[in-house]
């Protein structure tokens, strides 16, 4: 009988099947809080995404397409609107009559009118392209007014169908000849503002951020794809950039420091200092040494990433087990040979893994680090739409920095087993670090690797 594996076993590992469904599950959860929370009606939704707005007289405040609004004020702004539509009824033959305001009306009734253009474009009522254009606006109403367009009904509430039957009866008087030139010179009836239950706007639904990330990435104009892709690069030799400066000079530093206690004593306490000093405070001081490009952003991340560097390697180093030191010295090396054959190849593998890390956490450092000086990269882009408000354009910025630091580390990972096999049991062949090793020290390649070479 197959013995069940159990899943709460202390400092025991999962089975191969438990450990993928808990991996999966890991990224599923999130995610299925997040839908639940953008996609159950019930569940909370604060707020009311607009589909259709409405200009005031009342307030400076302008609402547009997708604005959010708090469920609490948007009654009272359906009201304002009753309201003035109420006062145009009032006073529509006095209107009428006045032709000295006939364009500054006309104009207001086209700034109507393009209140239905991003709701039309939404339900493909008119094409893309056509969202702006007055006179594809102008045909429209006129075809929901005669039922022409298919599902209007179901999109309009019954109040905003009666207004656009209203406004077209008002508008075929004058002709149907241009949507500008043959607009009545007597105030129209504003569409009473319509939206959906939505989160608020900092944290849109998963499709819209999906969507906003496709056109940003791939679907959008070779000018706006080209500079994403261009930021992205950017953000890149920024990271990798600062830390393979801290790498040139952080490993060694911290080998030494490990290995001999002139160094430890010398570095480390004022590397252990100035590691608790904020990178961020030195900003200025770095903009001014290095001018305000790219200089001063991969400093940023050097100082963020280097003091750490230097006493994690330094303690990597330490925990090299002492016996290996005895053993070879007693074997007669001594100096630079226990240095070169002894205490790094023993420590590589951890001091791999530990630049995995350190390489995680130089990510950290690039938002902070594109703010310096000139904004650049992905960061410039998430400061300006976050100004604006499209988060839904925010996150999939976001969500990329992540998925490439994950994915990058991920790699690293899987590279590890090519690099040092040795550390799993069943090894039947050298890895890459390990031929290196021989070459070095042996100056030839090993016997494997010889034999492969020869093979046609």
């Amino acid at each position: 009988m197959k013995k069940k594996h159990p899943w709460f076993s202390i400092r025991k590992p999962l089975s191969p099947g438990g450990a993928r469904l808990m991996t999966v599950l890991s990224f599923l959860g999130p995610l299925g809080i997040w839908c639940l929370v953008s996609y159950t009606p019930f569940f909370w939704h604060p707020d009311v995404k607009l589909e259709i707005s409405a200009d005031r007289d009342d307030t400076p405040t302008v609402f547009t397409f997708d604005d959010h609004l708090s469920k609490d004020f948007f009654p009272t702004f359906q009201d304002a609107v009753r309201s003035a539509n109420s006062a145009i009824f009032e006073s529509r033959e006095t209107a009428g009559s006045s032709r000295g305001s006939a364009r500054v009306i006309r104009r207001a009734n086209l700034k109507k009118l393009r209140h239905l253009g991003p709701l039309a474009v939404k339900e493909a009522w008119i094409p893309r392209d056509k969202e702006n254009d007055d006179s594809a606006i102008y045909q429209l109403w006129m075809d929901m007014a005669k039922g022409a367009v298919p599902n209007v009904s179901k999109v309009l509430s019954a109040e905003n169908m009666e207004i656009v039957r209203s406004n077209a009866e008002l508008m075929a008087r004058y002709g149907d000849r241009n949507a500008v030139s043959s607009l009545p010179d007597v105030p129209l009836l504003s569409l009473i503002p319509q939206g959906v239950s939505a989160n608020p706007s900092y944290l849109p639904a998963p499709h819209s951020v999906f969507s906003a990330g496709y056109d940003l990435f791939l679907r959008g104009e070779d000018g706006d794809a080209g500079k994403m892709h261009g930021r992205l690069m950017h953000s890149l030799s920024i990271v990798f950039g600062g830390f393979f400066l801290s790498c040139l000079i952080g490993v060694p530093l911290g080998v030494f420091c490990g290995t001999y206690a002139l160094f430890s004593r010398l570095f480390e306490p004022f590397v252990d200092f100035f590691r608790y000093l904020p990178a961020p405070a030195f900003s200025t001081l770095l903009v001014a040494m290095f001018a305000a490009h790219d200089a001063p952003k991969i400093a940023l991340v050097f100082i963020g990433t280097f003091f750490q560097m230097v006493l994690v390697v330094a303690n990597t180093t330490r925990q090299l087990d002492v016996s290996l030191l005895e053993a070879a010295q007693t074997l007669g090396a001594k100096g630079r040979h226990l240095l070169g054959r002894v205490i790094i190849p023993g420590i590589l593998p951890n001091l791999y893994n530990d630049l995995r890390i350190l390489l995680g956490w130089s990510w950290t450092w690039l938002v902070i680090a594109e703010l310096v000086g000139v904004k650049s990269g992905l960061t410039e882009f998430i400061e300006t739409q976050g100004r604006w408000r499209n988060f839904d354009q925010v996150y999939p910025v976001i969500i990329l920095i992540g998925l490439i630091g994950f994915g990058s580390d991920q790699f690293l990972s899987r590279l590890s087993k090519r690099f040092f096999p040795y550390l799993n049991p069943g090894k039947r062949e050298p890895g890459v670090v390990e031929r290196l090793q021989n070459w070095a020290n042996e100056g030839r390649i090993d016997p494997i690797a010889e034999k492969r070479m020869k093979k046609p």
